[in-house]
């Protein structure tokens, strides 16, 4: 199990904030920004900060990715 931080970066697109952008008005720290853009685990403080910025619910930021048997 994993998670996708995909529909961050679309979302992002769509709304044309730059990444940097969104990480210094939000207050998050490069090797945070670096952990989404890996889609690795952050906090939910941190992803509840975003939702506030881009004003979306965490489901509009993220998705939980399931392994196949």
């Amino acid at each position: 199990m994993g998670v996708s931080y995909k529909k961050l970066w679309k979302l992002l697109i769509d709304k044309d904030i730059k990444k940097t952008k969104m990480r210094e008005k939000v207050g998050i720290s490069t090797s945070t920004l670096s952990k989404l853009t890996r889609n690795e685990y952050v906090s939910l403080d941190i992803l509840v900060r975003i939702c506030s910025y881009l004003k979306c619910q965490i489901s509009d930021i993220c998705e939980v990715i399931y392994e196949e048997d």
